[in-house]
C-alpha cells in the first residue's frame, strides 16, 4: 500500500470535514458559556486559557481513544448545559470550590459507569423533570438574545435573522452563519477590542480543590444530573439510533475518569456529545459506515489544537462585543430550549410537576447557600410525588424511550 493510500485512508476528505464541522459547531456555540461560567468563578486570563487546555486534552482524548478502541464514532463534548449552569451557579463560588465541585461531578459519573446504575438511577428522575430543570438553567440566556435587541439592535436582530434563514436553508451552519453576521455587524458597530487578542499557547494553571458541602450540593449534584441527562442520555441514544451498540459503562467511566483528572486545571465537565456526534454517525462522514469513527478521531485532534490555542480563543472572547456573546449564546441555545420545553410538557401527569421545576429553576431562588437548579428538581420531585397519590403506580421510563424527546435537529454540543 502506497504512503498516498494509507493517507487517504486515516484521513478520508468527508471524515476529516465533519470533525472539523463538528469542533467548530461545538466551540462556536459554547465557548462563549464557558468564557463566562469561568468569569463567573472569578477566573483570569491564564486560568481561562486553562480550562480550554484542559478541556481541549480530554476531549482529545476521549474523543480519539474511545473511538479508536471500539470503532465507533464517539464523539465527546464539554457540557454546554453544564457550562449554562455554572455560570449562575458559581457566583460567589471560590474557585478551589469550583475545582471541588468538578471533581464530585466527575467522580459520580466515573462512579455510575464503574458500577452500571446509570440506567437505574437516572431512571428515578423522570425525563420531564430533567427536560424542566434544562430549560430553567437556560432561560435567561434565550431572553437575553432578546433584551440585547433592546440595547444594540443592529447586532443582535440581524443575526436572529440569519440564524432563523440558516434553519431552513442550511441548518448545520446555521449558528456559524449568526455567528458571522454578528461579527460583520459588530466591525461597522464599533465594540471590538483587538488589543487584547494574542497568539499564543495555553498554559496549565493548577487549582487545589477545596470540598465545601453547600457548592457540592448546588452546584457538583446539579452538574452531574444536567450533564447526565440533557447530554449522556441523548448522546447513547445518537450512537444506538446510528446502528452502533458501542457498551455504556465504559463511555461513562473513561469520560469521568478523564474529567476527575482534568478537573484541576479546568475541565468542569466531559460527556457524551448530544448533537454535534450526529455531524460525525451520518453518511456524509464517510459512505462506510465501519469507516466513520475516523470522524471521531479527527475531531479528537482538532479539539486538541484548540485546547492548545486556548489562550487565543481567551483573548478573542475577551475581545469580542458583550452584544455579540450574548447574543450568539441565546441563539445557540434556543433549539435546546425548544426540544427541552417540549420533552418537559409532553406527558400529561407529570407537566404540572415539569413547571413546578422550571419555574423554581428559573428563578434564581437560593436557600441556605444552594442554588435553584437543586431547589428545583426537589419542587418538581414532591409535586410528582404528592400529585401521585391515589394513581395506580407507574415506573418510570427507560433508558431507551427516554432520548426519544431530543431530536437531533440543532448544531449544538
Amino acid at each position: 500500500m502506497s504512503a498516498l493510500t494509507r493517507i487517504r485512508s486515516a484521513a478520508p476528505l468527508s471524515a476529516v470535514a465533519a470533525g472539523l464541522i463538528a469542533v467548530m459547531v461545538g466551540v462556536t456555540s459554547s465557548a462563549a458559556l464557558v468564557f463566562t461560567a469561568a468569569k463567573a468563578a472569578g477566573a483570569d486570563a491564564r486560568e481561562i486559557s486553562s480550562w480550554m487546555l484542559a478541556l481541549g486534552i480530554g476531549l482529545a482524548c476521549t474523543c480519539a481513544g474511545l473511538s479508536l478502541r471500539h470503532r465507533a464514532p464517539v464523539v465527546t463534548a464539554w457540557s454546554t448545559p453544564g457550562a449554562a449552569l455554572l455560570t449562575t451557579g458559581l457566583t460567589g463560588v471560590s474557585m478551589p470550590q469550583a475545582v471541588g465541585a468538578f471533581i464530585f461531578s466527575a467522580l459520580l459519573i466515573l462512579v455510575s459507569g464503574v458500577t452500571g446504575w446509570f440506567a437505574r438511577v437516572m431512571s428515578r428522575i423522570p425525563v420531564p423533570l430533567a427536560a424542566a430543570l434544562l430549560a430553567g438553567v437556560l432561560l435567561r440566556f434565550g431572553t437575553g438574545l432578546f433584551s440585547t435587541m433592546h440595547h444594540s439592535f443592529a447586532v443582535a436582530f440581524p443575526m436572529f435573522v440569519i440564524y432563523l434563514l440558516g434553519r431552513r436553508l442550511l441548518p448545520r451552519y446555521a449558528v456559524l452563519l449568526a455567528l458571522a453576521a454578528g461579527v460583520v455587524a459588530t466591525l461597522f458597530t464599533g465594540g471590538w477590542q483587538t488589543g487584547r487578542v494574542h497568539l499564543a499557547l495555553a498554559t496549565p494553571v493548577f487549582t487545589a480543590p477545596e470540598f465545601d458541602w453547600k457548592v457540592l450540593v448546588s452546584v457538583g449534584a446539579p452538574l452531574f444530573v444536567v450533564t447526565m441527562a440533557s447530554q449522556n442520555l441523548p448522546g447513547i441514544a445518537v450512537l444506538r439510533a446510528s446502528g452502533y451498540d458501542v457498551p455504556v459503562s465504559p463511555l461513562m467511566t473513561w469520560t469521568g475518569a478523564a474529567n476527575a483528572m482534568l478537573a484541576p486545571f479546568g475541565a468542569f465537565g466531559l460527556n457524551l456529545a448530544a448533537i454535534t456526534a450526529a455531524i460525525c454517525t451520518g453518511e456524509e462522514a464517510h459512505p462506510d459506515r465501519d469507516k466513520r469513527y475516523l470522524a471521531a478521531v479527527w475531531a479528537g485532534f482538532f479539539y486538541l489544537c484548540v485546547g492548545l490555542l486556548g489562550a487565543t480563543v481567551a483573548s478573542l472572547l475577551t475581545a469580542m462585543p458583550h452584544e455579540l456573546v450574548m447574543a450568539i449564546a441565546g441563539i445557540g441555545l434556543l433549539a435546546t430550549i425548544e426540544s427541552s420545553l417540549t420533552s418537559a410538557l409532553s406527558d400529561k401527569e407529570s407537566r404540572e410537576a415539569a413547571v413546578v421545576t422550571f419555574l423554581a429553576t428559573a428563578s434564581g431562588v437560593t436557600l441556605l447557600g444552594i442554588g435553584s437548579a437543586f431547589w428545583g428538581l426537589l419542587a418538581g420531585l414532591v409535586t410528582s410525588a404528592i400529585a401521585s397519590l391515589g394513581r395506580p403506580g407507574r415506573t418510570g421510563p427507560t433508558p431507551e424511550k427516554q432520548p426519544r424527546e431530543l431530536p437531533v435537529r440543532q448544531p449544538l454540543t
